[in-house]
C-alpha cells in the first residue's frame, strides 16, 4: 500500500470509529435517561381523623406504595402509627402541615401566628418521630387584609424563627407553592427559598399546582437542587384536578426529562383521593406509566 493510501485509510478507519463510538455513548445515555428512576412512590395520606390507621397502611402497601405522608398535627396515637409503619415497612418520608391555611404565617395577628409556629414545631417532633425528612410548609397566603409585600416578609422572619428547630429535629421545612396567591414564578420560588441562606430550608414542588399559570418542566429546572420533595397530581383547566394522572394537560414526558436533569433522586408523592385497593392500584399504575417509575 501506497504511504499515502495508507495516510487516508488510517484516516478513515479512525473517523469511523470515533463516529461509532459518539454513537455507541449516545445510545448508552439516551438509554440510560429512559430507563426506570429510582424515584419512590408515596401517597399523601391527608383526612386521617381518628380512625384506625393499620388498614389504611396496609392498604397502600399492597397497592405498591413504599411510602406515606401524614397530616401534623394530628389526632392519631403515635405509638399506634409507628406499629402500623413497622409492621407494613411502610416509610413515612415527612409530614404536612395541617395548620397553616388557618394559622398563617403572614397573618397580622401575633396570637394567631404563635399558634401557626406551634404546629409547626409539633410537625417537625412528628417527623422525626415517625422517620421523616421533612415538614411541607405552606408560607403565607395572600388575602385582601394581607398585601403580597407583608406576606412575603411577615412568612420569612417567621419561617427563621423555625430553623432552629428543624435543625434540632434534623428535618428541613419544605416550602411548597400552592393556589395561595403567592410564589407565582419560578425565578420568585429560587429567591425566596435563597435568601434563607439555611440548608434547612427548601423547595416542596407540586406540579399540578402550577399549570394553571406555568410550566412545571421551566419550574423544576429552575428549582434544581433545592427540590426536596415532589407531588403530583393532574390539571386541566375546564375541570382542574379532577383528572387522573396523564389525562390532564400536563407535559409529563417533559417533567419526567427535567426531574431526569436536575438530578432528583427523592420521593413521588401522589396527592389524589383515596380510594378503595384497585383505584390506588391504578395510581400506582399511572405513577410507572407516566414517569418510568418502574
Amino acid at each position: 500500500m501506497k504511504t499515502s493510501d495508507r495516510r487516508t485509510f488510517l484516516k478513515t478507519s479512525g473517523l469511523m470509529l470515533a463516529g461509532a463510538a459518539l454513537r455507541s455513548d449516545a445510545a448508552t445515555a439516551g438509554a440510560a435517561e429512559d430507563a426506570p428512576k429510582p424515584w419512590k412512590k408515596a401517597f399523601m395520606l391527608g383526612g386521617v381523623g381518628e380512625g384506625p390507621i393499620l388498614p389504611r397502611f396496609e392498604l397502600l402497601k399492597e397497592a405498591g406504595f413504599e411510602g406515606v405522608e401524614l397530616p401534623s398535627p394530628n389526632k392519631l396515637d403515635r405509638d399506634e402509627v409507628l406499629r402500623a409503619r413497622d409492621k407494613t415497612g411502610l416509610v413515612i418520608h415527612g409530614v404536612s402541615g395541617s395548620q397553616h391555611w388557618k394559622d398563617t404565617l403572614s397573618d397580622p395577628d401575633p396570637q394567631v401566628v404563635e399558634r401557626g409556629l406551634a404546629a409547626i414545631r409539633q410537625a417537625l417532633e412528628d417527623s422525626k418521630a415517625y422517620g421523616g425528612t421533612t415538614v411541607l410548609v405552606v408560607p403565607a397566603v395572600v388575602t385582601k387584609n394581607v398585601s403580597y409585600r407583608d406576606a412575603y416578609t411577615r412568612s420569612q422572619a417567621n419561617i427563621r424563627k423555625l430553623i432552629p428547630d428543624a435543625e434540632r429535629n434534623g428535618i428541613k421545612l419544605a416550602i411548597e407553592e400552592v393556589w395561595n396567591k403567592f410564589l407565582l414564578s419560578p425565578t420568585e420560588f429560587v429567591r425566596y427559598i435563597d435568601e434563607f441562606d439555611s440548608p434547612w430550608v427548601g423547595a416542596y414542588f407540586d406540579v399540578g399546582n402550577v399549570v394553571e399559570y406555568g410550566f412545571p418542566a421551566e419550574w423544576i429546572r429552575e428549582l434544581g437542587k433545592r427540590i426536596l420533595k415532589i407531588h403530583i397530581k393532574e390539571y386541566a383547566k375546564a375541570n382542574r384536578f379532577n383528572y387522573p394522572l396523564g389525562e390532564g394537560e400536563i407535559d409529563w414526558p417533559a417533567v419526567r426529562q427535567a426531574l431526569v436533569d436536575v438530578g432528583y433522586e427523592g420521593w413521588i408523592t401522589a396527592e389524589v383521593p383515596r380510594k378503595g385497593l384497585s383505584e390506588m392500584r391504578e395510581v400506582v399504575r399511572r405513577m410507572d406509566q407516566i414517569l418510568k417509575m418502574s
